[in-house]
């Protein structure tokens, strides 16, 4: 029997009704491609709804719908989606523009000439000016985007800033935008400038968590456009990196009751005024001639090599995946953590039923925490003070080279030392990282759990290891000599291995959470797509891997600056963990302004770098099980092995099926996984072996370091 109902008008006036009601949703592929639009990931999606990201999946893939409680919100989101993201129009021939006139846009604006012949794609009847981007007043598109990164969707459209997160300004007043649109501005003082950013440019971002803040919009400024503005060519301080305190352009901004941050008016000058109402009143500039972009973090994103244009679409990329701009990387990494984690969120007080600003569960606070004695360093007051002498906690990344008389001669006579690298093995190891976020409590003889972080005094040096791997304990490989203070992931390593473990002393916080959570996956995100951009992708082999590495920065050098910009991101991000004082009048015991943030947490910095190095003394063990394999070298994140030819292929281990065993070194473009360093004869690793220095530095040739240039 059929089941179509008894009475079709009935059926058909209760599907009228459940539309009206808001209880049909777009088809699956449809909710899929409305959230690709707007730039998010599912991720986003379950958070911002209160539910697991498996929901999500289940949702666009069909397998169910939302439940009662939760689908208003999710129909909302839907809607307000399709609104930014309408579907795109079928195909029609061309027909002549109407007559007519526009409305002026709020901002003027030019449209950039195409770089390339333009191909241009089926779409509705042109009017009669270029097409404004949806929703984005005054925002021209270029004709042709000059080679657009292929999966960065564009993010939500918020109506407060349509023309994007930043702007790169010449010196005939054209500020070129990240989405190839040019602004007309008029300014001739920096004072004007900002003004004009604040209330004509319709730059900014929107914040990144719900309790976070907008992103300021950022000026980048060319040679040219500096002078125009007033500024000089170079900065004459080359140590303080600022402007002096009588400069014109300092005087002109104060005398405009603007403030400059204790930076002071440098590379990256930040303006502003003080909160009115709810509103930021803030602008970020780059003054490119005075190197705001360091050449190592930002490769090729110069004047000499780059038109403003390019250098708009680089930042734009980089500030759509990660953030946009307000430091060098290392600050950049940072920020996100905080723009991630923001440290308070509003509560209600129970006396007044007022809403106030209180602390956000699983952030580092608005203030300071001091770390135990032995996670800080000799300069830092708390051990000055106390008179501390009981050591410090050493949790360094690999800088180990084997034995020179542990080399066979079997491994001396292959031909070729091959270099393995594990991408962004920082940001792998702050995956699930759970780290403390209170004030450390010291205990005496207690007993280890190693799921509690903290620094930990134990003797480690009865452990007896394979002298051909690097011990997993200490940053050099050697074996512990005695009693050292040890971050919780390295004990526990040494209990995996077998061996019992008393705890003499440890520093613990009752406090804690996985506080790199957002940060990791959001710039695993950026990293993984960005090399999609540039042909490498997940779904390749492990040949065909290697052989899109091997070309993958000549395939757009703008995106191969982005993902260099990410992982210096990573790396520095992790080590401003941990700032030390600088300058030559620094005297031991005094504070410094690094010190003073919430984001200076050392033992943070420790627990990432413990569960690197563990990891990657993981791998080396499993490989020497499974092919009695054991390596030159390790630097870091990057590995040497003797190998019978150029290629990895010929000595990683892979499964009768062709797969790669899990628990050794695997090829792909993921965090945590491997690439290919580089190759050299192995005579030549075995003379550096020799003479004491480390072939993993130098694996790449040609004066490169395996470390530095990477920013991993």
């Amino acid at each position: 029997m059929s089941n179509q109902p008894s009475d079709p008008l009935a059926g058909v006036d209760a599907l009228l009704a459940a539309v009206e009601a808001g209880h049909v949703l777009p088809a699956p592929a449809e909710r899929v491609r409305l959230r690709e639009a707007a730039g998010l990931t599912q991720a986003a999606v379950a958070q911002a709804l209160g539910v697991r990201i498996a929901s999500i999946q289940a949702w666009e893939e069909g397998r169910a719908e939302p439940k009662p409680e939760r689908l208003p919100a999710y129909r909302r989101l839907l809607e307000g989606l399709a609104h930014r993201h309408p579907a795109p129009a079928p195909y029609r021939p061309h027909t002549p523009p109407p007559t007519g006139t526009l409305h002026p846009p709020a901002a003027p604006t030019r449209t950039l000439p195409a770089t390339e012949p333009a191909v241009p794609d089926p779409a509705p009847a042109p009017t009669p000016t270029p097409p404004s981007a949806p929703g984005r007043p005054g925002a021209r598109r270029a004709s042709t985007p000059r080679n657009p990164a292929r999966k960065a969707a564009a993010p939500a459209f918020d109506p407060r800033f349509p023309n994007g997160p930043l702007a790169v300004l010449d010196g005939d007043g054209s500020a070129y935008g990240a989405e190839g649109i040019v602004l007309d501005c008029s300014a001739t003082t920096i004072v004007e400038l900002v003004e004009w950013t604040l209330e004509e440019s319709g730059l900014g971002a929107p914040k990144l968590h719900r309790y976070g803040k907008d992103s300021d919009p950022l000026i980048v400024l060319t040679a040219a456009a500096a002078v125009k503005l007033g500024l000089p060519e170079s900065l004459e301080d080359r140590r303080g990196l600022r402007l002096a305190e009588d400069h014109p352009v300092v005087k002109q901004v104060l005398k405009a009751k603007w403030r400059l941050t204790q930076r002071g008016f440098g590379p990256w000058a930040r303006i502003y005024r003080k909160v009115q109402g709810r509103d930021r009143q803030c602008v970020q500039l780059a003054i490119l001639p005075w190197d705001a972009l360091d050449s190592r973090s930002w490769p090729g994103v110069s004047e000499a090599e780059m038109a403003p244009a390019d250098i708009a679409r680089v930042l734009g990329v980089y500030a759509q995946r990660v953030l946009t701009p307000r430091g060098g990387t290392a600050v950049n990494g940072l920020e996100l953590m905080t723009a991630l984690r923001p440290p308070t969120k509003p509560v209600r007080d129970e006396e007044t039923g007022n809403w106030v600003s209180g602390h956000n569960a699983g952030s580092l606070g608005t203030e300071p925490v001091a770390p135990a004695p032995p996670e800080a360093r000799p300069e830092h007051p708390v051990v000055v003070e106390t008179g501390w002498t009981g050591g410090f906690v050493n949790e360094e990344a690999y800088q180990w080279v084997r034995d020179i008389d542990l080399l066979t001669g079997q491994e001396a006579a292959l031909p070729y030392a091959v270099g393995l690298d594990l991408n962004t093995a920082f940001l792998a190891a702050s995956a699930r990282l759970v780290v403390g976020l209170s004030e450390p409590e010291h205990f005496v003889r207690p007993r280890f759990y190693p799921k509690v972080p903290g620094s930990w005094l134990a003797d480690l040096s009865h452990v007896e290891l394979d002298p051909r791997l690097p011990s997993p304990f200490t940053p050099t490989g050697e074996r512990p000599t005695g009693p050292a203070w040890y971050q919780t992931y390295t004990v526990a390593y040494a209990q995996e291995l077998g061996h019992d473990v008393e705890i003499l002393e440890a520093y613990l916080r009752r406090e804690t959470g996985a506080y790199l959570d957002p940060w990791h996956d959001r710039l695993k995100t950026a990293y993984v797509d960005t090399l999609a951009d540039l042909g490498v992708t997940k779904d390749l082999t492990d040949a065909e891997f290697l052989a899109a590495m091997e070309v993958h920065k000549r395939a757009d050098p703008a995106l191969a600056a982005v993902l260099a910009a990410i992982k210096g991101t990573i790396k520095g991000g992790i080590g401003k963990l941990f700032e030390r004082p600088q300058g030559k009048g620094y005297r031991d015991g005094e504070e410094w302004p690094a010190m003073k943030r919430p984001t200076w947490a050392p033992w943070i910095r420790n627990a990432v770098i413990s569960k690197a190095r563990v990891n990657m003394h993981r791998k080396l063990s499993t490989m020497a099980e499974l092919t009695g394999m054991y390596p030159l070298a390790v630097l870091s994140d990057c590995v040497v092995y003797p190998s019978p030819s150029t290629s990895p292929l010929d000595f990683l281990p892979y499964a009768e099926t062709g797969r790669p065993i899990p628990g050794t070194f695997r090829l792909g473009p993921t965090p945590g996984l491997a690439k290919l360093e580089g190759v050299q004869p192995m005579t030549w690793a075995v003379d550096l072996m020799e003479q004491g220095y480390n072939p993993a530095r130098h694996i790449k040739g040609d004066g490169h370091d395996a470390v530095f240039d990477d920013g991993e």
